[in-house]
């Protein structure tokens, strides 16, 4: 099974590099100011034009306008947009605003919770299944928080899908032999501190997921 990666949440050159370095398919640039991982415009461009032409740039949201996302789309030279707690409807509004690829955050606690990614159909061209943060909660993810994986067992999976949630380097092989997920998102797994990527842990998690 071949699996890639994505590592979201890079806000610095040397941690960009080190994860294009050792396979990301996909870097994430976070573009929320309540997250400690928010890149503003001027250092999402510096860190865009690191990138090859092979590793797509995602750019994460939560629920953006469209002043934001097209500032951000500019800058960051982005490839997709990852929208998390924003509709159907304007997640498809964003696809055609921006011609880019759209993935779908859906979150998961239950089984009941996977029937919101069939909503997106015609939406989102992916859906990214990420464990549901406390009621509350600031951020919409890069908590460490991880679902079930059982939960996927037998769902029909309406679009492309990856998956994120709690994921590091210790447990990546599993989660994805377990799911059958060909793709994998990481942010707080390889971090020493909320928002600081540790270059070793990156290593370490692409280097897991090659051996899948």
């Amino acid at each position: 099974m071949s699996v890639s990666a994505k590592i979201c949440g890079l806000s610095t050159p040397e941690t960009t590099d080190a994860a294009i370095r050792h396979g990301a398919r996909h870097i994430g640039l976070v573009f929320f100011p309540p997250s400690p991982r928010h890149v503003g415009l001027d250092r999402a461009q510096g860190l865009a034009a690191r990138v090859p032409a092979h590793v797509g740039i995602v750019g994460v949201f939560v629920d953006p306008d469209d002043s934001l996302v097209d500032a951000a789309v500019a800058a960051g030279e982005l490839d997709i947009m990852q929208l998390h707690k924003t509709a159907p409807e304007r997640v498809a509004a964003l696809k055609r605003r921006t011609g880019l690829e759209a993935w779908a955050a859906v979150a998961v606690k239950t089984r009941a919770d996977l029937d919101a990614a069939r909503s997106f159909v015609g939406a989102a061209d992916r859906i990214l299944y990420d464990a549901k943060t406390p009621e509350g909660a600031a951020l919409p993810g890069g908590m460490g928080l991880r679902f079930d994986w059982a939960l996927l067992d037998g769902h029909r999976h309406p679009l492309p899908w990856a998956l994120s949630g709690g994921l590091d380097p210790d447990n990546v092989a599993a989660a994805a032999t377990r799911t059958g997920a060909t793709l994998v998102d990481v942010s707080s797994g390889v971090e020493s501190a909320p928002g600081v990527k540790d270059m070793d842990r990156i290593a370490r998690f692409l280097q897991a997921v090659r051996h899948v």
